[in-house]
């Protein structure tokens, strides 16, 4: 009786109608096989001289439909036994549809859908706050939920159908059901009270995303991605706070890495006055030194966070030896990477004269329209003719054509940029191109973060990941939030001195050694103090700002067990 109303409330669906009218039918041709099975049986027992009643002919024929077969009536002919088998045969295959039909059509399957129903959430749990409404999954989004869970900030994501919230919950993922254009789905997500919402659909969903939010709270930060220029004055009026075209991003970020090799500082992330910034070592006067002859926090007062060696973060130390591959990552005042750049910056002869762009789409476009900016001649490769802008900057054909690479200027150029939206395409480039050109600077783009150290050993000096930098620049528009990220893989983040340092200096804490976290400044009342004195000990009111990557912040909290106890408002722009 339990799966009645489960009965009665699928019957009532549309969906269910059909199985309903086809339930009707058997159900009908089965009553006609009991009565002409009936008639039958009464006919053969006259014939054979037995006499019985109507209802003992309905009595044999179920009994024997069901091959239940209690032997009290039987049959003395050869035609009474062949029709017997008969109504043994048809009623065995007939149960063998009807009965398994009704019930997993009219009791599994309902039961099934209500138990997803009720699995599939269709809102976030009461009292939910500070958490990041996300509206699609994609590798951008998936590594914002990475870093959301290292970090312990909740999020939720919005799935426009209850199978693919199915799907996603069982992923692990912290998902409802929701429309994108609903107000309600919003509201049940407690956007009111989010702390900001990411919009990565299309633009004219992010648009609708936008300005459905705004139906229901003006206060919460909405960051919307832009595949157009055009896009970005509409997403405005609806309401976005910030607009991002991460194609442009990602495309200035490659041509900077390729324009990386002058020796000057590019700031990639930044917060009172407190500027992180990156250094090439290729071409310098530091290349084949250690840290501890230069001197670098001694004269310039900057202090060296760590170096990239071939897209791993190292942290640096006395004698860590400087290659020309590296990438020298420091922290210090506007001022401090002005005195270094007056120091390290490479002549404008040294410059990088030209560069071949492989790919003509939103990256490899923006990458072009870096090199035009700083002076530097570049060919773009592209397939499509559609994409062709410029003839005379653009080379018609495939990068994998070395008739093509040579048109553009493969044997003279000092960089290549690799801008294909396909990962395996661009490990494919990189090792020809490495192959062909042992001495060239590549840099590659890699749209999953997984592909990343393929594309290294490829042959590539330096790879941007399509979702990292996506990531980066949604993040670090997060207000309240206790952490920047400053680079892929590498995070500075904001820490109060744990009771067990109060009073200890740097030195005697061993911090670095101990967590792999780099201390880079401490704040005290409100004072930032960049390049702390290692011999000074550690107010107990103070904070520590460090910077390492995700495993070594995991260290750290596992070690020390810090609490949050106030709240920073900092600025970052990503990888430069």
């Amino acid at each position: 009786m339990k799966s009645l109303p489960l009965v009665l409330s699928t019957m009532s669906a549309p969906l269910r109608r059909r199985n309903v009218q086809l339930l009707l039918v058997l159900l009908g041709v089965f009553a006609l096989l009991v009565a002409v099975y009936s008639t039958v049986f009464h006919v053969l027992m006259e014939r054979e001289g037995q006499s019985h009643s109507w209802p003992t002919s309905v009595y044999w024929t179920l009994v024997t439909m069901t091959t239940l077969g209690f032997g009290d009536i039987t049959f003395q002919s050869d035609a009474g036994r062949v029709f017997s088998v008969v109504v043994l045969l048809s009623g065995t295959v007939f149960l063998l549809v009807l009965l398994p039909f009704t019930f997993i059509q009219f009791v599994f399957l309902p039961w099934m859908s209500l138990r997803d129903a009720a699995r599939a959430p269709r809102q976030v749990p009461a009292g939910t706050a500070g958490h990041l409404v996300l509206t699609g999954l994609g590798p951008i989004e998936d590594a914002l939920v990475r870093r959301a869970d290292q970090v312990g900030i909740p999020y939720v994501l919005l799935a426009g159908d209850r199978e693919e919230t199915l799907r996603l919950h069982d992923r692990g993922y912290r998902v409802m059901v929701g429309e994108l254009d609903d107000p309600a789905a919003y509201r049940a997500a407690r956007v009111e009270a989010a702390a900001l919402i990411a919009a990565t659909s299309t633009d004219t969903t992010n648009t609708n995303i936008t300005f459905t939010v705004r139906e229901i709270t003006r206060q919460v930060p909405v960051v919307a991605t832009a595949s157009s220029a055009a896009s970005i004055d509409i997403l405005g009026l609806a309401g976005a706070d910030v607009v991002l075209q991460l194609g442009e991003l990602l495309g200035a970020a490659m041509a900077q890495r390729a324009l990386g090799p002058d020796g000057r500082t590019h700031v990639i992330g930044e917060f009172a006055g407190l500027r992180i910034a990156e250094a090439s070592i290729a071409g310098t006067t530091l290349a084949g030194r250690t840290l501890g002859e230069v001197r670098l926090r001694g004269r310039l007062g900057i202090g060296i966070v760590g170096v990239w060696r071939r897209g791993t973060f190292e942290v640096a130390t006395a004698d860590t030896m400087l290659g020309p591959t590296m990438v020298l990552l420091m922290a210090g005042t506007s001022d401090q990477l002005a005195a270094y750049d007056q120091c390290y910056a490479i002549a404008g002869s040294e410059h990088l004269t030209s560069a071949i762009v492989i790919g003509g789409g939103r990256v490899g476009r923006a990458a072009g329209r870096s090199f035009f900016a700083e002076g530097v001649r570049y060919r773009i490769i592209e397939q499509r003719t559609d994409r062709i802008r410029d003839p005379d900057t653009y080379v018609v054909g495939d990068a994998a054509d070395l008739a093509v690479l040579k048109e553009a200027g493969i044997d003279d150029a000092g960089t290549v940029v690799i801008t294909t939206h396909d990962d395996d395409m661009n490990v494919y480039l990189a090792i020809y191109c490495r192959r062909l050109r042992p001495d060239i600077t590549i840099v590659g783009r890699a749209n999953l973060d997984r592909n990343v150290t393929t594309l290294y050993r490829a042959g590539a000096d330096a790879v941007l990941s399509y979702a990292s930098t996506g990531a980066t620049a949604i993040w670090n528009h997060l207000r309240h939030n206790d952490t920047l990220l400053v680079a892929e893989g590498l995070n500075m983040f904001r820490r109060p001195v744990p009771p067990e340092l109060a009073g200890r200096s740097l030195a005697e804490a061993h911090i670095r050694r101990d967590t792999g976290c780099n201390v880079v400044s401490v704040e005290v009342d409100g004072l930032m103090r960049g390049n702390p004195d290692a011999t000074q000990p550690l107010p107990a009111d103070a904070d520590l700002i460090l910077v390492g990557d995700p495993a070594a912040e995991a260290r750290f909290v596992e070690r020390y067990h810090p609490t949050r106890r106030r709240r920073w408002r900092r600025h970052g722009r990503g990888p430069a």
